[in-house]
């Protein structure tokens, strides 16, 4: 009796451990990253930075995204059903929405689940032409032309009164509860791009901005793969797996010849998405912060690498062996963008179209050293940009060369003095034609990049005997400034959301001033050739009014194309299946937490 008393008692208790051992839940897969700038708004229709991009596009869903495995940017449904059905010459297109798609659980829907409709679409699409966003991409949408959009806005700012969201316009229709229809006032044969861009035209429910009015970009609730769940503004933000995502399964088309994507097919193809519970994202400025946090392991990737430790990092573009050693891997990509330095072409010194204010611009861009920039600052990853055209985009050759990158210090010096720039009162400064004193003010930033780029200006202008002021504060400030027209001059970059070129010339485009026209270029045949280009199908039509817009842009000089930036993106080895998308801002819900081949010291 006591032995099968023995039995049955040690019994009871292995199966009782059994079961809380099934019972004991698994940890959450997290990821732990930082920005190196602090977000401005989680409203799609107000957001005028990267970052807040990045959190957008997992949180919202757009019509399409690009596939994540194919280098050749490939535009696959979304929440569409299927890609557009395209009519009366690229001017009529209709969208089916999948059914049984939800927004993730939010007070605002009173407790229901809320199912995403064509009508999400439309209202969502209206919100970037209301005043009261003053959304910062305003001009690129209105430019696609979809009928009588525009007319509601231009109707809310003559009368001063509130955008009317409920009048239907021939242009952006929800023929039912899952079909969307755009007609466009003219053909745009690239206006899948513009729905497959998940930073802005995500689907946003009425409801919610109703709800909580103009704290919306607080509360970001949207069909995405993540949601909020945790903000303190400027520090961190941690998103968690959206319990409402439809069932999402890993898949992709990478090409044939490229080994890693079709690893990544391999390994992870069926797998429900997205693969990681939780994404916890710190604002850290600084870059040694930054960094060292990488390499102790508080951080699962660094994106991209701070310019201070590439020699030590990637030295000659490869993955320093004590990295590699510790499986540390790296996904380094020459980039979709271009940095610039701009004129403000509304400004009395450095503005206009004069021959002498054409020659004053055209000086200073020969006076800037970007091959040294490139070797100093940004420790040679970064390649010297001819033109607006990212890497990437349509139109972008990688043998095409003009004035732009040239550096000619002598050249500069002589169109000063041609055009009657020269030191009048023998205090070793340049002047004005009309004696004056010539000062250029640079606006600039307080963090170590800044300071680093200030100096850089500095010895430029220097050199060239000319005086300097520098204009110093946060981005936000130096972009309000920048869109009244308050800034002389003013470094930045822009990265390309779409494998196309005509939002790259939107910068210089008339009717964009004071919006992404931040120049406040104006030039009628400029504005003629942008106008062609949107109608034009791509072929050697559409690539020679191109080649017409560059030969302004360099005759005029508003503007100094500077680089195209390399970019290092370095991953812990437990982060599997990162690659830096080249359109679109979406990775997490593809990538995984292995925790096996974390060390376990």
């Amino acid at each position: 009796m006591k032995k099968v008393s023995w039995l049955l008692v040690f019994g009871f208790a292995w199966l009782a451990a059994s079961s809380q051992a099934q019972q004991a839940p698994v940890a959450p897969k997290v990821m732990r990253y930082a920005f190196l700038s602090a977000e401005t708004s989680f409203d799609p229709a107000r957001i005028s930075d990267l970052y807040s991009r990045i959190v957008t596009a997992h949180v919202f869903d757009a019509l399409y995204k690009y596939d994540y495995l194919s280098t050749t940017p490939t535009v696959r449904p979304n929440t569409a059903a299927a890609l557009p059905e395209i009519a009366d010459d690229f001017k009529t297109w209709t969208i089916r929405i999948k059914p049984g798609i939800y927004f993730s659980d939010d007070p605002a829907f009173g407790g229901k689940k809320r199912e995403l409709v064509a009508a999400d679409y439309v209202y969502s699409w209206k919100r970037l032409y209301d005043p009261v966003n003053k959304c910062p991409l305003y001009d690129t949408y209105r430019e696609k032309g979809v009928i009588g959009v525009d007319e509601l806005r231009q109707a809310a700012l003559k009368n001063k009164a509130p955008f009317d969201y409920d009048r239907e316009v021939a242009g952006l229709r929800a023929l039912d509860r899952y079909t969307l229809q755009f007609k466009l006032d003219k053909p745009n044969p690239r206006f899948l791009y513009i729905l497959a861009d998940n930073s802005v035209t995500n689907a946003v429910a009425r409801e919610v901005v109703d709800h909580y009015k103009d704290a919306i970009g607080d509360h970001p609730v949207g069909t995405g793969p993540f949601r909020l769940a945790s903000w303190r503004r400027s520090s961190q933000m941690v998103l968690e797996r959206n319990p409402n995502f439809r069932e999402e399964f890993y898949d992709g088309e990478p090409a044939a010849d490229d080994a890693n994507a079709q690893a990544l097919l391999k390994k992870f193809k069926g797998r429900r998405l997205p693969m990681v519970d939780r994404v916890e994202i710190s604002v850290i400025e600084e870059a040694q912060p930054r960094w060292l946090s990488f390499v102790n392991g508080e951080f699962d990737i660094v994106a991209p690498l701070p310019y201070e430790f590439a020699a030590q990092v990637v030295p000659k573009g490869k993955l320093a062996p004590n990295l590699a050693k510790r499986g540390i891997q790296l996904d380094r990509v020459l980039s979709a963008d271009r940095t610039l330095t701009y004129f403000n072409m509304e400004d009395p010194v450095v503005g206009g179209y004069t021959p002498e204010k054409v020659a004053l611009r055209r000086a200073i861009n020969l006076g800037s050293d970007v091959q040294r920039e490139i070797t100093f600052i940004r420790k040679e990853q970064a390649i010297p940009a001819q033109s607006l055209v990212a890497p990437g985009t349509y139109g972008y050759d990688p043998h095409y060369k003009n004035e732009n990158s040239d550096y000619d210090l002598a050249r500069a010096k002589a169109l000063l003095d041609m055009y009657g720039y020269i030191d009048r009162d023998g205090d070793g400064w340049r002047d004005l034609p009309d004696g004056k004193p010539l000062v250029i003010e640079y606006a600039s930033y307080p963090d170590s990049s800044g300071r680093q780029f200030s100096e850089e200006w500095a010895k430029s202008l220097t050199a060239l005997n000319i005086r300097f002021k520098i204009r110093v504060a946060q981005f936000p400030e130096q972009l309000k400034a920048g869109k009244a027209g308050q800034l002389m001059v003013w470094q930045l970059g822009y990265t390309a959301v779409n494998p196309d070129v005509q939002d790259a010339f939107q910068l210089l485009y008339g009717p964009a001033s004071g919006g992404q026209n931040l120049p406040r270029f104006r030039n009628a045949d400029f504005d003629a050739i942008y106008r062609r280009m949107q109608n034009l199908p791509d072929g050697p039509e559409r690539m020679a009014q191109l080649r017409e817009a560059l030969k302004i842009t360099t005759a005029y000089a508003p503007m100094k194309i500077r680089v195209h930036r390399v970019l290092n993106d370095l991953m812990q080895p437990w982060l599997v299946g990162y690659r830096h998308p080249m359109f679109g801002n979406q990775w997490w819900q593809y990538v995984d937490i292995d925790e096996s081949l974390r060390p376990t010291h």
